[in-house]
């Protein structure tokens, strides 16, 4: 595997810019609602501790405080600068920042390659600034950043009018400064502890991901919300995204561009790469990163994960007293894959025994009985817990809860069986807005909608197995040697590459005359698939370059004439280098596995159902390159269609062994193979019963 390794130094340098001792701000203004006067008015409220430096050459004082010329004129350099000037001046300032030996600075103006093209030439000169003076800029065209746990406020958000942050682990990273501050507003109705929050706007030189893995190393925060229009640099990404899974930290993203439509406005919003979204999806699967649809679901996820419990293989237990949302939990459950297991059967019949009437299967629904004979709620509480050994327990209770009859002996029965059982993660559904907290305290999850309480549950058990899969050495995948030609190879030296890497051809012979191509069949045996053979012409079909079941000699001549014939008509520039005769398998599962390169992450593999089916249904997987035989596994086994090799109505079990180890060989050639790969298509791959292996009947390599 490629290392994911980054300069060890490269997280832990955005110090300066989350954790200063100092701070100047250059264009600082004396009205505390402007952009330059924000920051300093909420470190003066917030009581900031270290020195603050207003930058402005037309005042002696800014709100109270000493004001200097310029930044030669600062008595030592600023652990931090906040740059809140104009476009035309931001360049020279951060230049004087650098001589002063300012390391770290924020650049809240606009102006640069989110404009135009001027802008994005501006912002190269901006970067080449910061670089040359080794500064760790943020920016520009970003809100900023907060953290509250030291008082630090070098944002100038009109969040804060509703409230400050209040004590907590969660920390948000956004590209958008506005909707990373929303994040931040939302989760503070909700009571959620968010004390940093860092925007990066464009990302001339500091990216999300160096935030991802400041964070992912930071004591401040145990669970990080993120919020991506574009991913532009690669390497600091993914050694984020494996920190953070490595020192079990919770990542859950907003990752927005999924439509032709957001992908270009996101490109238009911060001048970055959106990339391909099934791309970035794999991505993020690959390190456990749980993807949020709504703002609202990534509140959801973040606030279940502030209880740190992530099952690694998670199974849902339900409690309720509603037989009717019992029944919705578990079509929720099964929509989001969390696996119900029953109750053992001696568990069920000891519950039948108290309630004769009740279900105890799972959901175990008691039945609104427990409310005339309280004693029972610690029996079946204490049943699921103990009998059933779910890793999350999830009890619906409605307004129970509240109820000033049943609420307080519901609340201390409850206190009691999750304190006997702390490492479940416990999940209540009610409707007791004025009760929460209190259920909170003791260790409570509270969701109103059990739907969102099983997304969440979800979540927490991904969170699990991508932790337990960190733990566990990375498996090395070797690489071949491979000598890629000068031009795009034909088809049968396409599949004579892949081969020696790994990835099994069908038995055939490239023939240039009709006798040779008569030899070959017969010696292959009948019957036969017939080819053109041209470098020139990738997709065959299309000009009905392929004859299938041809069962003789006389077969083999009359179709050796007969595509000779098309290629001239369809392809007369085509160079053609003959016909290929190849064996026609029969009884297999058509399989299509496939190499493009992501702008963004490199060589990327995928697999899916073969022939036409690819286009039509879509069903695909993506993986970054290379992976081991296990993985390429795991990616195949997500199918929707794995049935068809698993032996859906009665057919053979297909090789799924063999399809794994080529589709491993491919990514490893992938990589050896180098930048002047841009593709592969291999189309169909042939899938035999079980230990008969894998053919590939088509391959198109095209080259860069």
């Amino acid at each position: 595997m490629s290392s994911l390794a980054v300069d060890p130094t490269r997280f832990a340098s955005l110090d300066a810019l989350v954790r200063p001792l100092s701070v100047a701000i250059i264009g600082a203004s004396d009205e505390k609602t402007r952009i330059g006067g924000r920051p300093l008015a909420y470190m003066l409220e917030r009581g900031f501790a270290g020195p603050i430096w207003p930058v402005n050459p037309k005042r002696p004082t800014v709100q109270g405080l000493p004001a200097f010329p310029s930044v030669a004129a600062l008595p030592e350099a600023p652990d931090v600068a906040i740059i809140a000037v104009p476009a035309a001046l931001a360049i020279e300032t951060l230049d004087e920042l650098g001589r002063k030996g300012c390391r770290a600075v924020i650049c809240f103006t606009a102006g640069f390659a989110e404009m135009d093209e001027a802008g994005a030439a501006a912002q190269v000169k901006l970067t080449e600034t910061a670089r040359r003076h080794g500064i760790r800029l943020l920016g520009p065209n970003c809100l900023g950043v907060f953290n509250d746990a030291i008082r630090f406020y070098g944002t100038f958000t009109a969040s804060f009018e509703k409230g400050w942050p209040i004590p907590g682990q969660i920390g948000v990273a956004s590209q958008s400064g506005a909707y990373g501050t929303h994040i931040f507003s939302a989760g503070l109705d909700r009571g959620l502890g968010m004390q940093v929050v860092i925007t990066t706007g464009n990302e001339a030189e500091v990216a999300l991901g160096d935030v991802l893995g400041w964070m992912a190393q930071a004591p401040e925060v145990d669970v990080i919300c993120a919020y991506a229009e574009g991913i532009r640099e690669r390497e600091s990404f993914l050694a984020a995204l494996d920190l953070a899974r490595r020192n079990r930290k919770p990542i859950v993203m907003m990752k927005v561009g999924r439509s032709s439509l957001g992908g270009a406005a996101a490109q238009s919003h911060t001048a970055s790469i959106a990339g391909d979204d099934a791309v970035t999806q794999a991505v993020l699967d690959e390190f456990g990163v749980v993807r949020a649809r709504t703002t609202e679901e990534m509140l959801d996820i973040a606030y279940a994960a502030t209880k740190r419990i992530y099952p690694a293989r998670n199974t849902l237990g339900v409690l309720t007293v509603s037989g009717g949302a019992g029944v919705l939990i578990s079509d929720a459950a099964e929509a989001a894959g969390v696996a119900m297991p029953p109750m053992p059967e001696a568990a069920q019949a000891k519950l039948r025994s108290l309630i004769p009437f009740c279900a105890p299967r799972n959901p175990v629904d008691c039945t609104a009985q427990v409310t005339n004979d309280l004693k029972l709620i610690d029996l079946f509480v204490e049943s699921v817990a103990a009998d059933g050994g779910y890793s999350s327990i999830l009890s619906f209770w409605s307004q129970t809860a509240a109820g000033r009859s049943l609420g307080p002996t519901l609340q201390e029965k409850m206190r009691a069986i999750r304190a006997k059982y702390p490492d479940r993660l416990w999940v209540m559904s009610m409707l007791a807005p004025e009760k929460v907290r209190e259920y909170e305290a003791d260790g409570w999850l509270c969701f109103e909608d059990p739907s969102r309480a099983v997304t969440a549950i979800e979540a927490m058990g991904r969170f699990g197995a991508a932790f337990a899969k960190a733990e566990a050495p990375a498996p090395e995948v070797k690489l071949p040697k491979v000598t890629l030609p000068e031009t795009t190879p034909s088809e049968a030296a396409a599949k004579a590459l892949l081969a020696e890497a790994g990835v099994p051809a069908v038995p055939e012979r490239a023939c240039a005359t009709v006798e040779a191509a008569v030899a070959a069949a017969e010696a292959i045996g009948f019957p036969v698939v017939l080819k053109i053979l041209s470098p020139d012409i990738l997709h065959k079909s299309e000009i009905g370059g392929v004859l299938l079941d041809v069962a003789d000699a006389a077969a083999v001549r009359a179709g050796f004439a007969t595509l000779i014939e098309r290629a001239a008509t369809h392809a007369p520039g085509a160079r053609i280098e003959g016909v290929l005769v190849a064996k026609q398998i029969k009884g297999a599962v058509e399989m299509a596995l496939g190499i493009f390169r992501d702008p963004v992450f490199g060589p990327v593999a995928m697999v899916g159902l073969g022939g036409i089916f690819i286009e039509v249904l879509k069903d695909v997987a993506f993986r970054r390159c290379p992976f081991d035989a296990a993985e390429a596994e795991r990616m195949i086994r997500s199918l929707r269609g794995f049935a068809l090799l698993d032996g859906a109505r009665g057919r053979p079990r297909a090789d799924v062994a063999a399809l794994a180890r080529a589709l491993s060989a491919l990514s490893a050639f992938a990589v050896a193979a180098g930048p002047r790969l841009a593709g592969v298509d291999v189309n169909p791959l042939l899938v035999l019963p079980e230990g008969e292996g894998c053919f590939a009947a088509d391959a198109v390599i095209e080259l860069g």
